[in-house]
């Protein structure tokens, strides 16, 4: 791989990455409503599906999923569905107001953990991000060299492109906190967000 083919991969993955998606909506919904730590354990999920997802990609498995279009459709319409259900929770949750102080969102106190499983849950949803790898790493990759530490290299590339992105959608996020200080306000982000989400359920179940 040349330096110019890498530097065309970094142009590309840059315009890929900056795209808005569930892994950025999350990110950023949870910077919003929960703080800052709150998007980085979430980011930490989302990259850790996403580098197994391009693991999985780099042996084969993008491959395979094409050949199986039954078990495609199955993980992309269990995806959809949990996609959905996020939603949907995101749309019904309630808002309340303390006595004094700024509201709040009537839920339960998360661990860090829950954010970190959510993040990995979203990514990893999508099952078109396995066979976007296997169709897009290729396309960057010299025959003559080894293969492998050309996939390294564009796996550590994409990875630092896309942890930007996480981090300016988690900033813009943490911005955002400022405002949701009245209920109506939280109660309107909260529909916004689940009704955005389940438009990305809808779209992943339609599509091909």
């Amino acid at each position: 791989m040349t330096f110019q083919t890498w530097w065309l991969f970094v142009v590309m993955t840059f315009v890929v990455s900056a795209t808005p998606g569930p892994n950025m909506l999350l990110v950023m919904s949870h910077g919003a409503r929960s703080g800052w730590r709150a998007a980085v354990l979430t980011m930490a999920g989302c990259m850790s599906a996403l580098l197994c997802m391009m693991s999985l990609s780099a042996a084969g498995l993008g491959a395979l999923l094409t050949h199986f279009p039954m078990v495609f459709d199955a993980l992309r319409y269990l995806g959809a569905a949990y996609l959905a259900y996020l939603g949907y929770k995101l749309w019904a949750s309630t808002v309340r107001r303390p006595e004094a102080g700024p509201a709040i969102a009537d839920e339960p106190t998360r661990s860090g953990a829950s954010f970190f499983r959510q993040g990995l849950a979203v990514a990893a949803s999508n099952p078109k991000a396995i066979v976007f790898c296997a169709a897009f790493f290729p396309q960057f990759i010299h025959p003559d060299r080894p293969a492998l530490v050309q996939f390294g290299v564009l796996m550590a590339t994409f990875s630092v492109i896309e942890v930007s992105w996480y981090l300016i959608y988690a900033l813009s996020g943490h911005k955002l906190s400022r405002y949701l200080q009245q209920t109506h306000v939280i109660q309107n982000f909260n529909r916004v967000t689940g009704g955005v989400f389940v438009g990305f359920a809808a779209l992943m179940a339609i599509s091909r």
